[in-house]
């Protein structure tokens, strides 16, 4: 359950018709990705190994670190971080996204919610790459918090979202909350965690829609 680019967005997330409040298992979201899994493997399925954020994180890391995928999506972002040498566990919410990611050698994945990760100092990254963005606002702290315990102290995570205000549906009825910069810096913070490599840009999703987002990451203190 990823969405690997972001819709531009106002105070309503980009001015979108239908302002609904999600959950971290909203039917209707989980519904589009289970019905256009294969669509957007091939849409979005491309070799990630060169991608800018994913070099970075990579060289963040110690070698043959131990990394959580948290909505894996089609896995190839997974693919790119095993051949690596990477140790990865994958989840995704979606029953389709998961059937796509185990078509990929070697990696391990299950099926499995934000809420339920509850994991304790075992990972030394997580890359959450346009996943947490379809949980509601007020479970933000909460999945973040979850995130913080499962790192290894001196871990890394890399977080991707759309740029914006609010919460709001796009045209495939998947729901999307939008965070400025400093708001999730601030959530992120909070937590005791260094915020850094920022990164913004604007894709085209699988709604066909060119939207803005941002990237960082959160590097949790090797002592607390």
């Amino acid at each position: 359950m990823v969405d690997e680019t972001a819709r531009a967005a106002d105070d309503i997330g980009g001015g979108l018709p239908r302002r609904e409040r999600g959950s971290v298992n909203d039917r209707e979201t989980l519904s589009v990705y289970d019905a256009r899994a294969a669509e957007y493997a091939e849409s979005f399925g491309k070799d990630h190994a060169a991608d800018p954020s994913l070099r970075a994180f990579i060289d963040a890391l110690p070698d043959g670190a131990k990394v959580l995928d948290l909505g894996c999506g089609p896995g190839t972002w997974a693919a790119a971080m095993l051949a690596d040498g990477l140790e990865v566990d994958a989840v995704d919410a979606s029953a389709g996204m998961v059937a796509q990611a185990r078509r990929v050698p070697g990696l391990q994945v299950r099926q499995a919610s934000f809420d339920e990760i509850d994991a304790v100092h075992v990972y030394d990254g997580i890359w959450a790459n346009f996943s947490l963005l379809h949980a509601p606002r007020d479970d933000m702290p909460g999945h973040l918090a979850g995130l913080h315990l499962a790192l290894k102290p001196g871990g890394l995570m890399h977080i991707g979202l759309k740029t914006g205000r609010g919460a709001a549906r796009d045209g495939l009825g998947r729901f999307y909350t939008y965070y400025t910069v400093t708001e999730m810096t601030g959530l992120l913070e909070a937590l005791g965690l260094s915020v850094g490599d920022l990164r913004e840009g604007a894709d085209k999703g699988l709604d066909g829609v060119v939207a803005g987002w941002f990237t960082l990451t959160a590097r949790k203190p090797q002592q607390e």
